[in-house]
């Protein structure tokens, strides 16, 4: 049996998400979109995680196009499909590896159990598969599970790590890993990062460090700091993208476990009201599960619009 496609992953692993909307939609009455079958809509797309601001916008567009026309269910799927896609089009940047001189300093952050270990190793394998050199540094030395895992993750995609003692100092391990990664013309350097957020404050300081180590070696360095999101959070996600832009200056956004949750529209959320890049999204645990996102397909994956 063939593997399947991206697009029938994605459609699988947004299906909790698609039904979700599909049922919030589906008590609109779609005989004639006006004023009373707009504010059904916009209600369904708050319920489906889309966030008030997004639910508005779509909800304003429809009016604008279409208001007072009959419509029928899969006609409103279509638009609403075409509306989300509008808002994700804008935030869907691809992760380049330009930085020169290498390495391309990659800071990826987001609280434990968001699945950042796992994705720093699927985003070393994609960058791999692109012809990239890639090396990995265990700077999450709060928790030596987190060392331990990312050697494992380096082992399986055949890339170097730099790590040091649990308890170690992060910055003196990134410092190494520039230090490496120049030495031998590796491509990205992509740093693993604690995950605590219970203390703001020293999380800030510890980034604020590895900052300025960075900068003594290389100017332009980190070149990308990435929030890994869970998707299951929902709504909570939005929360984590605040604390982290404040905390660590995030660049870029990358969704996982979008296939364990009917929370999706999250994403579209996060869109509307960060308009920070989303370089990728994951729908499962295989190291292929991770790939740049592509917001026409996602917006018709959410409305359920095959």
């Amino acid at each position: 049996m063939s593997e399947p496609s991206w697009s029938d992953k994605l459609f699988g692993g947004f299906r909790k998400t698609s039904d979700r909307l599909s049922e919030n939609l589906s008590v609109v009455s779609t005989a004639k979109l006006d004023d009373a079958t707009l504010d059904d809509v916009e209600d369904a797309l708050i319920m489906s995680d889309l966030g008030p601001s997004a639910a508005a916008r779509i909800r304003a567009k429809l009016a604008e196009k279409r208001f007072g026309l009959t419509i029928t269910e899969r006609e409103l799927k279509e638009a609403v499909a075409e509306e989300i896609a509008a808002i994700l089009r804008p935030v869907a940047v691809p992760l380049d590896i330009v930085a020169f001189p290498r390495p391309q300093v990659i800071l990826v952050i987001g609280v434990n159990g968001s699945g950042k270990t796992t994705t720093i190793a699927k985003l070393g394998h994609w960058l791999q598969e692109d012809d990239y050199e890639v090396m990995l540094a265990a700077g999450d030395t709060f928790r030596a599970a987190a060392i331990g895992q990312l050697k494992i993750w380096a082992e399986r995609i055949g890339a170097p790590i730099i790590t040091g003692p649990e308890g170690g100092d992060p910055s003196a391990i990134v410092f190494d890993g520039v230090k490496k990664a120049t030495e031998i013309g590796t491509d990205a350097l992509i740093v693993d990062t604690a995950g605590r957020l219970q203390n703001k404050r020293e999380l800030m300081d510890e980034l604020a460090k590895i900052r300025k180590v960075l900068g003594r070696l290389n100017p332009e360095a980190p070149h990308d700091v990435i929030l890994v999101l869970d998707a299951t959070n929902g709504q909570n996600a939005l929360s984590q993208i605040e604390i982290f832009k404040e905390v660590a200056g995030v660049t870029g956004l990358i969704m996982t476990k979008l296939d364990g949750t009917a929370r999706g529209g999250v994403l579209v959320a996060a869109a509307e009201q960060y308009g920070l890049p989303i370089h990728a999204i994951g729908v499962g645990e295989t190291l292929d599960d991770l790939r740049p996102f592509d917001p026409d397909l996602v917006a018709r994956v959410i409305a359920g619009v095959a």
